[in-house]
C-alpha cells in the first residue's frame, strides 16, 4: 500500500476503515488489481473516510449523499481538476457498489451523486518525422542511451504504456517471431507485435548496453538502471524529456505522447480500429476513439478535397 495517505488514517472510525481495508484486499487478491490501481483506490478510500468522520460519521449505514457532494465540493474548493475529481468519485463508486454486495448498505449512497462534466482531451499531436527524431535522440554511444533508444522504439513502435515498458522481463520479448507479453492494467495479459526497427534496437541494448548495466543482484528486468535494477517510470520519463530537446521538437513530449502517435499513424496508414485497440489493451472500444480522434480540421479538409459535394459553388 501506499505511504501517502496514512497520515489521514487516525481522522478514520476503525469501523469505516475496516470495511475500506476488506475492499482493498478483495480489489488486489480476488479481482487481481494492479498495485497503483490498488493504491489510488487507498488514497482516496482514506481521504473521503476520513471527510465522514470529520462530519461524525462512524459507520457505513450512517454515510449518504450529503457526505459525497460536501468532500466533492471541498475538493473543488481546492482546485482539484475535473478529471481528478471524477477519478475520486468514481472510487467511492465502486466502494459503495462493494459495501452493497457484502451486506453493509442496503442502498447505494453514490446513486444520485453528480460529478464534475469531463472534456475529454488528447494528449497532443506529434508528426511521424517528429516522433522519428525523438526515438532516435538518445546518444547510443552509452549503455543507458542504448537503453532509451530501445524503449522509445518499443513505446512508439508497439504503444505499450510506460509502467507497461519499465516492468518488462527478458523472457517477454520473443525475438524470432516478433512479438512481446504485455501485463496491463488489472494484471491482464495481451499480444502485442514488435517491428524490425523495434527489435533491432533490442538486440543491439541486450547486446551491448544490458550486460553493462547488470548488478549482482539483477533479476530479470529487461530495461535496468544504473544500479542493475528495473528502471523507474520517472527515470524513463526524464530520458524521453532528453530525447526530446536533442531532437529539437517544440511539442512538450511526454512518453503516453509516444503511445497516442502509435495509434493516430496506424489509423492513418488504414489499420482498422479493432485492431489498434487490442494491442493498446483498451477494455472499452470508445477509449481507443478518443486516443486515435482525428483532428477536425484534417475531417474538414479531406471532405472538401474527396467528396463530389465538399466543393460546391453555391446555389
Amino acid at each position: 500500500m501506499s505511504k501517502k495517505p496514512r497520515a489521514r488514517r487516525d481522522e478514520v472510525p476503525p469501523d469505516l476503515q475496516e470495511a475500506v481495508d476488506a475492499f482493498l484486499a478483495h480489489l488486489s487478491l480476488e479481482r487481481g488489481a494492479a498495485k497503483l490501481t490498488t493504491e489510488a483506490y487507498e488514497s482516496d478510500l482514506v481521504r473521503f473516510s476520513a471527510h465522514c468522520g470529520r462530519a461524525g460519521r462512524t459507520n457505513w449505514s450512517e454515510v449518504g449523499l450529503a457526505e459525497v457532494d460536501s468532500w466533492v465540493r471541498a475538493l473543488d474548493r481546492k482546485g482539484h481538476a475535473a478529471a481528478s475529481l471524477a477519478r475520486r468519485l468514481s472510487a467511492v463508486r465502486s466502494f459503495s457498489a462493494h459495501l452493497v454486495r457484502v451486506g453493509l448498505r442496503r442502498d447505494d449512497f453514490t446513486e444520485l451523486a453528480h460529478g464534475p462534466k469531463l472534456r475529454r482531451k488528447l494528449p497532443g499531436m506529434i508528426s511521424a518525422a517528429e516522433a522519428a527524431k525523438v526515438v532516435s535522440a538518445p546518444d547510443t554511444s552509452t549503455p543507458q542511451g542504448l537503453r532509451d533508444r530501445a524503449m522509445l522504439e518499443l513505446m512508439y513502435g508497439s504503444g505499450l504504456r510506460i509502467s507497461e515498458l519499465c516492468s518488462l522481463e527478458i523472457q517477454a520479448v520473443d525475438a524470432e517471431s516478433g512479438l512481446v507479453r504485455v501485463t496491463g492494467k488489472g494484471s491482464k495479459d495481451r499480444i502485442v507485435p514488435v517491428g524490425e526497427t523495434s527489435l533491432v534496437a533490442l538486440q543491439v541494448y541486450l547486446s551491448h548496453g544490458r550486460p553493462k548495466l547488470v548488478r549482482p543482484k539483477t533479476g530479470s528486468a529487461l530495461f535496468l538502471s544504473a544500479r542493475g535494477v528495473a528502471i523507474s517510470r520517472k527515470t524513463f520519463w526524464l530520458g524521453v524529456k532528453q530525447a526530446a530537446r536533442r531532437a529539437g521538437v517544440s511539442v512538450p513530449v511526454k512518453p503516453h505522447l509516444l503511445r497516442h502517435a502509435f495509434a493516430t499513424h496506424l489509423l492513418e496508414g488504414g489499420a482498422d480500429l479493432r485492431s489498434i485497440q487490442e494491442m493498446l489493451g483498451h477494455a472499452d472500444i470508445a477509449t481507443t476513439q478518443i486516443y486515435t480522434s482525428v483532428d477536425r480540421t484534417a475531417l474538414s479538409a479531406a471532405h472538401r478535397k474527396h467528396h463530389p459535394r465538399g466543393r460546391g459553388k453555391g446555389l
